[in-house]
């Protein structure tokens, strides 16, 4: 016996989820602010050594652009995916989780606190 799933239901089932994206889309068109990460992160191996950043490392934010800085003068743009997530190209070329106390933990094995 065939299983067969009516239009109606199709279409109820993809009207519930673009409902639900135009609701995250409009929070965000409101003024929902991105999470604060600007400042001077220490760089902990986790379990990597920082070799990208050096010991510390500055965060410039503009909305959900970043500018890193690493101490040994290694410099990357970086872009807010998302409250909890960051994606770093050009040479440091890494993902990172913002976890709720503000520390990143990246992609490369390594974790940054923030001073």
């Amino acid at each position: 016996m065939k299983a067969y799933v009516s239009a109606a239901a199709l279409a109820a089932g993809f009207g519930m989820a673009f409902a639900g994206l135009a609701s995250v889309s409009l929070a965000q068109a409101q003024g929902a602010s991105p999470p604060d990460l600007g400042g001077t992160y220490q760089c902990k191996p986790n379990p990597s050594a920082c070799l990208w950043s050096g010991a510390t490392a500055t965060m410039t934010q503009s909305g959900k652009k970043l500018e890193i800085k690493g101490a040994n003068g290694a410099i990357s743009d970086g872009t807010l995916t998302s409250d909890s997530t960051i994606a770093a190209g050009g040479t440091f070329n890494s993902l990172g989780i913002i976890r709720p106390d503000k520390s990143i933990d990246w992609s490369d094995g390594t974790k940054w606190t923030r001073q």
